[in-house]
């Protein structure tokens, strides 16, 4: 019976991560450009608009995906002579990620169904890349957390990606939305 060796594992784990998350960014991709938009909000929650809902529902997601960096920061020991992390750093660090996620429910069910995959503009299109590439990242990041025999810098470079395709999700919507219409909530 051959042995597979170390090094192989991990590259095939890694591409299997890679391939998942592609996978589901190709397939909301493809999704949100073949569905017709339905051009008009599931609900507002209260809000004005499906804009408002939008923007500060990935409003709060931003303040949440910061709390992750920071805790994966401590937990992972980089900040220069920072002590340990103490044990509620973790449980921090997951649930700040689950209610980012749910936060976010809305907003992608609302950018698919709502307004579908579109190309009108530069910030428009950049704005749908990065939004498939978001849940794409986040996919592999997740199956990378649960797979096992990954390279030791794969969880932080998918949570890297994850945190950089979101920041480029946020300042091509909420940002963008905020710079033209102010902060209100109507």
């Amino acid at each position: 019976m051959a042995t597979v060796d170390r090094p192989q594992r991990r590259g095939a784990a890694l591409a299997g991560v890679l391939l998942a998350g592609s996978a589901v960014a190709l397939a909301l991709g493809v999704y949100g450009k073949e569905h017709d938009p339905a051009l008009k909000p599931l609900f507002l929650a209260g809000f004005s608009g499906m804009l408002q809902l939008k923007s500060w529902l990935a409003t709060l997601a931003l303040v949440l995906v910061l709390l992750q960096v920071a805790t994966a920061v401590w937990m992972f020991g980089r900040p220069p002579g920072a002590r340990s992390a103490p044990g509620w750093v973790s449980p921090v660090h997951r649930w700040s990620g689950s209610i980012a996620f749910t936060v976010l429910i809305p907003v992608v069910l609302h950018c698919l169904w709502s307004l579908g995959f579109a190309t009108t503009s530069t910030r428009v299109l950049l704005h749908s890349v990065a939004g498939c590439a978001f849940y794409g990242a986040y996919t592999a990041k997740m199956l990378g957390l649960r797979v096992r025999g990954l390279p030791g810098w794969a969880v932080p470079v998918l949570g890297g990606a994850v945190f950089a395709s979101f920041v480029l999700l946020w300042l091509t919507s909420a940002l963008w939305f905020f710079t033209r219409s102010g902060l209100a909530l109507t």
